[in-house]
């Protein structure tokens, strides 16, 4: 039965394995805050039955054939942004942990864990927790700090420059040339190339290409991003 006078976690399980989702169904089915609405093989039917589904939690298979776990991830999140993300892997792999939470996952967990731990995690992101394996953590925020870092770095670089010159700094990230440049702005092509020179200074970029990538990349975006979710980090019971 489920919960009397409170609303079940609606959940999507994602995996290609029909034997593992049935396994994980008749745990959530026990549970009487957990209710599996929607089940998926691929990447390409999990968007699409999330879309359908609208779960609070989708369960995701990190592997998922078609369309792999942080593909979908980043599409379920931005198609349905009030739908949270668990991952799960075969085993602890950093270079995918990034890749999941960088593509917005709320959690990440191997499938050698115990099933009561995955109802925890699941339980868990949907409060709006953020979850990674305990072993995982520290080289995790290592790797937040170092980008944060740089971010820093190049953050300080962005901010000398003076209000004209980030307006050329944008139309620069647009395409705009020197001429287009002068137009948009009402300037002579001789003082837009002043400014670009004045922006590679200030942001020690040898290039303009270089000088673009500070804003084509999100810098300032990225940079809010990773100091919010370095704070939001929670551990896992072990």
């Amino acid at each position: 039965m489920r919960g009397e006078g409170r609303e079940s976690i609606r959940v999507l399980l994602a995996d290609q394995h029909a034997l593992f989702r049935e396994a994980v169904r008749t745990v959530f089915d026990r549970e009487s805050d957990l209710e599996v609405v929607a089940e998926a093989s691929n990447g390409v039917e999990a968007i699409d039955r999330a879309e359908r589904a609208l779960p609070h939690v989708a369960v995701l298979d990190v592997d998922l054939p078609v369309k792999d776990g942080s593909r979908t991830t980043s599409l379920i999140r931005e198609r349905i942004p009030d739908c949270r993300v668990l991952v799960l892997s075969p085993q602890e792999d950093f270079r995918k942990l990034i890749e999941v939470l960088d593509a917005g996952a709320n959690g990440y967990l191997t499938k050698d864990a115990p099933l009561a731990e995955l109802i925890h995690a699941t339980r868990a992101v949907y409060r709006g927790e953020t979850l990674v394996p305990p072993r995982m953590l520290g080289p995790l925020l290592t790797s937040l700090l170092r980008r944060k870092n740089d971010l820093d770095h190049r953050y300080q670089r962005i901010s000398r420059l003076t209000p004209r010159e980030r307006e050329v700094l944008a139309l620069l990230a647009g395409g705009a040339d020197n001429e287009a440049i002068s137009q948009a702005l009402v300037i002579s092509p001789q003082t837009a190339r002043t400014h670009i020179q004045n922006i590679l200074g200030k942001l020690e970029a040898h290039s303009r290409l270089e000088a673009v990538a500070f804003v084509r990349g999100g810098i300032l975006d990225e940079f809010a991003d990773l100091r919010g979710r370095a704070s939001e980090l929670t551990y896992l019971s072990s």
